[in-house]
């Protein structure tokens, strides 16, 4: 009961003291190896696959995800969009009926929604039996608990999940819009996602970045409430500035032969910040 483990200057070590050093020094390396040398053991959520908490207990995420697999399943559609509530309420615009819908188009949107939310609700039916044209993605400013790098891998995740399951759609890719009236962390926050992920897709295939923030933030920094009525969601004029980039590209992607009706368009919508890229090799923006 009273031998020592090991003499070590002088001082006698008996077997317990001995083994909690050896586990606080254990436990000191795993903390530098996990977060001192960039955390290579935490795991980002935002690029993990899960279904959204039922926190109110009413099943509607759900029923809404298997709403749209039974849509992908019964329809043929051209387009596809799919995100968070910024994706769910342009259904509800003139917009959508004027621009969207005749491009046979649906709507994947569901309001709260973050990146690890829509990577699941893709890889669990709402991209099968369908084959569309392009396929077009909004969604990170619900990532309040990620980092602009984890988000922007979160959307990257997305990317290459569309890409697996749709390999010959042209993935449309929108940069995430500013938030909140007057400048603050959050919208940095969103403005260096989308410097990440121009960043991360400016390489791949059959892709683009589309800048839809145009001339939502005024000279003075502000966001007129006339283009976000709540400084975070678009109304009917917010939703014409931000998506009119958005129709033309998608025009033509849809109808490049068309002379006549890409004529049309174009004088439906004035021209943008970012006409249709004649480039589909690689993504750009």
């Amino acid at each position: 009961g009273g031998w020592c483990w090991r003499s070590v200057g002088g001082w006698c070590w008996s077997t317990g003291v001995g083994v909690r050093v050896l586990v606080l020094v254990l436990e000191y390396v795993y903390w530098c190896w996990s977060t001192c040398t960039g955390g290579e053991l935490i795991m980002n959520t935002a690029t993990q696959a899960s279904p959204l908490q039922d926190v109110h207990g009413d099943g509607r995420w759900l029923s809404m995800h298997n709403r749209f697999v039974n849509q992908a399943r019964e329809m043929e559609p051209d387009v596809v969009f799919v995100g968070d509530s910024l994706v769910a309420n342009l259904q509800s615009t003139d917009l959508w009926e004027k621009w969207f819908a005749p491009m046979h188009s649906l709507n994947f949107g569901i309001g709260g929604d973050q990146t690890q939310h829509v990577l699941w609700r893709l890889k669990n039916g709402e991209l099968e039996y369908i084959k569309p044209k392009a396929v077009v993605v909004l969604v990170g400013t619900n990532n309040h608990d990620h980092s602009a790098d984890e988000v922007a891998e979160g959307i990257t995740e997305i990317f290459q999940a569309i890409r697996e399951k749709q390999p010959q759609a042209y993935i449309v890719i929108l940069t995430l819009l500013p938030r909140g009236e007057k400048p603050n962390p959050l919208r940095e926050k969103n403005s260096e996602v989308n410097v990440l992920i121009k960043e991360a897709l400016r390489q791949a295939d059959l892709c683009q970045v589309v800048n839809i923030d145009r001339d939502l933030v005024l000279s003075d920094g502000t966001i007129d409430h006339r283009d976000m009525y709540d400084y975070l969601h678009l109304t009917s004029q917010g939703y014409r500035r931000a998506f009119e980039p958005v129709y033309m590209l998608l025009t033509n992607l849809l109808h490049e032969n068309d002379t006549a009706l890409l004529n049309d368009a174009a004088l439906a919508s004035p021209a943008s910040d970012n006409p249709p890229a004649d480039n589909r090799g690689t993504c750009v923006e």
